[in-house]
């Protein structure tokens, strides 16, 4: 194990927003796409058309205010969800003004957008996201983030294949990715690198992958893969013991913070191109 982790999951309120029936589908022989994606043959954005997408989502076409949609659940506890304008973000070829997801969270509290009834084939997929984050905490020692987790059955694992650790014992302390899991038998862990520093305030397009084959786990960070953070069966940050994913249902993406009295105490980041698919996605559309 990497660190001493100061806090366990906090329980959760679930509030669920009714999901219309085409919004995530496996990628299977003859499927047309979710009707969100097809946007009548062209692209839109981050969401082109792709018969391999499980679930996408930029925004653009939801109404300002309220982070609420048909298409996904919300999943909050001292924090909200709220689709707002963003202009000039500079990033994927996109200019002027467009709309995005804003993640705020209050102390250890969380807000995340959930994608249910994830159903890919061989239990393997991929996700892409972009997102800023106004700022990572600097305290407590070892506070730990996520800002992408996946669960589903199987023996109780929660895999965060996006998250991260403020750790004091780099440089003058640093905010480092790692991917994670907790709830299984490889206990609570987050295998950070520091080859990958965490940035603030600026635009990141992050994508990762699950693969069922071997219980891989792996990242790319602007377009480029960061090897050194994959984990695997045998080599993670846990307990000794084989570390395997469970049979995925439901994917979330947003923020949470484990500990409590965090610097700072409250969270802001702007989330877009939410995308997961049975191929890699990529950071060019």
């Amino acid at each position: 194990m990497r660190y001493p982790l100061l806090s366990r999951r906090l329980p959760r309120l679930l509030v669920t927003i009714a999901l219309a029936g085409a919004t995530v589908v496996a990628a299977t022989g003859g499927a047309p796409a979710p009707a969100h994606d097809r946007h009548g043959g062209r692209p839109v954005d981050g969401c082109a058309p792709d018969p391999a997408l499980l679930f996408c989502e930029d925004f653009d076409e939801l109404p300002r205010g309220a982070g609420t949609s048909m298409r996904w659940g919300v999943d909050t506890h001292n924090g909200t969800l709220a689709v707002e304008r963003e202009r000039g973000r500079g990033h994927g070829g996109k200019r002027g003004a467009d709309q995005v997801l804003r993640v705020r969270t209050e102390g250890n509290g969380y807000a995340f957008l959930e994608v249910d009834e994830v159903s890919a084939p061989d239990n393997s997929f991929f996700g892409r996201m972009r997102v800023k984050v106004d700022a990572f905490p600097t305290a407590p020692d070892w506070a730990h983030f996520t800002l992408v987790e996946a669960t589903g059955q199987g023996d109780g694992s929660v895999v965060r294949p996006i998250g991260g650790q403020y750790v004091p014992t780099v440089g003058n302390g640093v905010q480092l990715w790692g991917i994670g899991s907790d709830g299984g038998p490889t206990g609570d862990w987050t295998d950070w690198r520091d080859s990958a520093p965490a940035e603030p305030g600026k635009w990141t397009c992050l994508e990762w992958e699950v693969d069922a084959s071997d219980n891989r786990v792996a990242v790319w960070i602007d377009g480029e893969p960061q090897p050194d953070m994959t984990v695997t069966t045998t080599r993670h940050g846990g307990n000794p013991v084989d570390f395997v994913l469970p049979a995925f249902d439901t994917v979330r993406i947003g923020w949470q913070l484990y500990q409590g009295n965090p610097t700072p105490d409250s969270y802001d980041l702007r989330l877009d191109d939410l995308a997961l698919s049975t191929e890699r996605v990529g950071c060019g559309r």
